[in-house]
């Protein structure tokens, strides 16, 4: 097992990629633990599934906002820095404020703080893999999904959690718990952690410059990347996975416990199933992956992501069989689409200038997804299943992108 090739990688990693492939799990763990109760926390408390979709739509448009300046930001204060305080501020005081919860505005508060995670996203992405060596990416986005899939294992016990002491009281406790945790996690890692060869080259460059100045330079990043057409595709495929995660993050709870009647105490067994599925797809396929062109392993996930949204739309109420075949589906079509996008991501954008052009990536990407939390609010509202049949024609598009990444010349072999 020591020499499975998946297991080496992990064994080998050093400096920042080690610093922070290693402290995932006390973020991923308590993450994955509150995720599928998120949604039905909030209609515990009293809010409407537009109220719900709405907050969504609203965290989702900041988000435009933070991803615009976070890439700033990164070269601005450094890699290390920036994620440090925004990490802070985007995950521990919005647990904190879901732990107090008592209406609409205390998730509305959580939702608009959370949106600066798009700040620490870039420049945690870069703090990871800046330093790594080209054959480490693909292995690095692969353990940083696993270590998700750890909390799978303890998925059991926040539905125990839930029989237990109702739903909001729950709730409350693992947001508690999410809010020690990820704090440690975020001490951990700044204290392990160093800047960046690039990181420091860029506090030098930026050092004379204000942030303004730094904003205005963001028309050039731009430009680079609307000239680069394997950038696009790269765009439009998460595009196509961030809408789709923010409707099954939001509405696959609503729809399970209110359309199908499963009890809210069950759902926490599904995350379990999934999780086993996809540590299976990262161990025994995903290491094969690097010899194959990127576009048909994506191709294969995105037709099965079509199908389990199928079986999801289709089954009839408390069919326990069905919905543990659409979660086993969209678990391996995901460990199949996600590592490979976002190691197109690496590879396509210019490492002189990932910061930026990760920024504007995700300001173009949050323009077009913002909308869809309302949007999907509004179709739940009329018939629970509709957000899900928009799902499809969303993997829909997502499956012509990946076969149109095969076609383009800059990636012959993708």
């Amino acid at each position: 097992m020591l020499r499975h090739p998946l297991i080496q990688s992990l064994l080998t990693l050093k400096g920042n990629p080690r610093a922070c492939v290693y402290t995932e799990p006390l973020f991923v763990i308590p993450y994955f633990l509150y995720i599928p109760y998120a949604s039905i926390y909030m209609l515990a408390l009293g809010l409407s599934d537009q109220q719900v979709g709405l907050i969504t739509s609203i965290g989702m448009g900041c988000q435009v906002f933070t991803a615009l300046i976070g890439g700033a930001i990164t070269d601005k204060f450094g890699r290390r820095m920036t994620t440090f305080v925004s990490d802070l501020v985007s995950w521990s005081i919005p647990a904190l404020i879901l732990v107090l919860a008592q209406n609409i505005w205390y998730f509305l508060a959580a939702a608009i703080l959370n949106s600066f995670w798009r700040i620490s996203s870039i420049s945690w992405t870069c703090l990871m893999v800046e330093d790594a060596k080209p054959e480490q990416i693909i292995p690095i986005w692969t353990w940083v999904y696993i270590a998700g899939l750890i909390a799978a294992f303890f998925a059991p016990l926040s539905g125990k959690l839930v029989e237990i002491t109702g739903l909001a009281t729950a709730a409350r406790w693992l947001y508690f718990f999410a809010l020690v945790t990820m704090t440690i996690k975020f001490i951990v890692l700044f204290v392990y952690s160093t800047e960046t060869q690039r990181g420091r080259e860029r506090l030098l460059e930026t050092r004379s410059q204000s942030l303004f100045k730094l904003f205005s330079e963001y028309h050039g990043v731009a430009g680079q990347i609307l000239r680069a057409p394997q950038t696009l595709l790269t765009m439009g495929l998460l595009i196509v996975i961030g809408i789709g995660a923010s409707i099954n993050g939001t509405f696959w709870g609503i729809l399970v416990t209110q359309k199908l009647k499963i009890p809210p105490e069950h759902i926490a067994l599904f995350p379990l199933a999934r999780s086993l599925v996809m540590l299976a797809m990262f161990f025994l396929i995903t290491p094969r992956l690097s010899s194959k062109p990127f576009h048909r392993p994506m191709i294969a996930g995105f037709a099965g992501i079509i199908l389990s949204q199928l079986l999801l739309i289709a089954m009839p109420a408390q069919n326990y069989f069905l919905l543990v075949i659409s979660a086993i589906l969209e678990a391996s079509s995901i460990a199949l689409v996600n590592p490979l996008v976002d190691s197109l991501l690496v590879f396509t954008v210019d490492p002189g200038e990932r910061a930026r052009i990760n920024a504007i990536l995700y300001v173009f990407i949050f323009l077009f997804t913002s909308p869809f939390g309302w949007i999907a609010g509004t179709l739940s509202g009329y018939n629970r299943t509709l957000p899900f049949v928009l799902n499809l024609a969303l993997y829909a598009i997502g499956m012509a992108l990946a076969w149109q990444v095969g076609r383009t010349k800059a990636w012959k072999g993708a």
